[in-house]
């Protein structure tokens, strides 16, 4: 395959708003040693591009300085060392950055075949959410069958994958949103939506017994609340902080009601760990999406060049679902 020495990207012009973001014009990369370089079909948007943007999320050491965190596309060169993949064929994959552009590459084992059963929009919403919400409820939070699963931020797009995974494991889930019609999506999903302009998280989870889980991604004073609604033994689990990383809490509570806190977040982890990750969504969740028990929820599309937009949607947080741009054909 003959390959195109330039490409047209989006980068971050300085660290503010979306209208910071701007077409330019790079170089094709290079795959490395155990790397694929992906002709980009959809890149997906997530929350940590925007941080990205305003300079409060930097990429690691050797990733793309540009953002985007995941994408579709078919593979267009292998590196050194790579057997498991062919050019051409169709993946989706988690990017260490870099997915606002025709071209990126990634370690080959981050990569996941694109199901036959689904499209490359759909596919490019897969990696980031699957990941995040695999690593975080599963390898980090313990769900098990029959346990009661609460997800804040239900109609966001690692919500909606969340209460799906979640269901699909046999978990009673739970869900937050702000508005009716995210409410209604959520229990479309298979959740107990409960709306948090309304109504009491912690009453409610409280009167079945507490959640052994929770997925946080508000923090501030949803922490101390949080703790409150958790069953004995259960464990809350963080994954962003989009009110605040503060707050006052009683660590008595959490010792004499065992309670376990962590948290995480996936981009600095190693290559190594998200191989692992991989691995166990190509053996479990993507069946799920294979028979249409996981499937996506879509919000907006955007042209690449209109990725300031598809920022001020996301930001807005009136989108249900995911967010994604497309890049090629």
């Amino acid at each position: 395959m003959s390959l195109p020495h330039q490409m047209t990207a989006v980068e971050i012009s300085a660290p503010g708003g979306p209208e910071v973001l701007r077409m330019t014009t790079r170089t094709v990369p290079v795959p490395g040693h155990g790397e694929i370089l992906i002709e980009i079909a959809y890149a997906g948007v997530n929350r940590p591009d925007a941080l990205q943007r305003a300079g409060a999320y930097r990429a690691p050491p050797g990733a793309s300085d540009l953002p985007g965190l995941e994408c579709s596309g078919r593979i267009a060169a292998l590196g050194p060392g790579v057997e498991t993949w062919k050019v051409g064929d169709r993946v989706c994959a988690l990017l260490p950055g870099g997915g606002y552009a025709q071209y990126a590459t990634c370690p080959a084992a981050h990569a996941l075949p694109v199901p036959a059963e689904i499209d490359m929009k759909s596919a490019a919403c897969l990696p980031e959410t699957c990941f995040t919400v695999w690593s975080n409820i599963v390898q980090r939070g313990g769900l098990k069958a029959g346990e009661r699963f609460l997800v804040h931020g239900g109609s966001s797009g690692i919500g909606t994958t969340a209460i799906q995974i979640a269901a699909a494991l046999g978990a009673r889930v739970f869900a937050t949103a702000g508005s009716d019609e995210k409410c209604a999506a959520c229990t479309e999903l298979g959740a107990t939506a409960i709306n948090y302009k309304t109504q009491d998280f912690v009453e409610i989870l409280r009167a079945e017994g507490g959640a052994n889980l929770i997925l946080d991604m508000v923090g501030g004073s949803y922490i101390p609340r949080n703790i409150k609604a958790l069953a004995d033994d259960g464990r809350l689990v963080f994954i962003a902080f989009l009110e605040s990383p503060k707050a006052e809490i009683n660590f008595a509570q959490i010792m004499l009601r065992r309670l376990t806190i962590t948290g995480s977040t996936l981009r600095p982890q190693s290559d190594v760990a998200k191989a692992r990750i991989a691995e166990e969504l190509l053996a479990t969740v993507w069946p799920m999406v294979e028979s249409g028990r996981l499937r996506v929820v879509h919000d907006s599309e955007f042209a690449l060049a209109e990725a300031a937009e598809a920022h001020a949607r996301m930001e807005s947080s009136a989108h249900i679902g995911k967010i994604v741009l497309k890049v090629g054909g």
